[in-house]
């Protein structure tokens, strides 16, 4: 799939500044950026959950206990 970005003269040279400093496409720092911008987004969201979740009940377990738990 392409991809095509208008970008300003002064964000197409951050760009490629960047991609440069990092020995690697404009594509391929742009790649990079979304999926870590994607990932970042669900870590975000898990954690939410979590806590939402931790709210509810929140007990805590210490390490032995969790072990126990666990079986190891």
């Amino acid at each position: 799939m392409i991809f095509s970005i208008r970008l300003t003269e002064d964000e197409r040279s951050l760009a490629e500044s960047y991609a440069a400093l990092h020995s690697i496409s404009v594509g391929d720092a742009f790649k990079q950026a979304l999926f870590e911008r994607i990932e970042n987004e669900y870590d975000i969201s898990v954690g939410r959950d979590a806590y939402e979740e931790y709210l509810k009940d929140q007990k805590t377990y210490s390490m032995e206990e969790m072990k126990e738990i666990l079986g190891l």
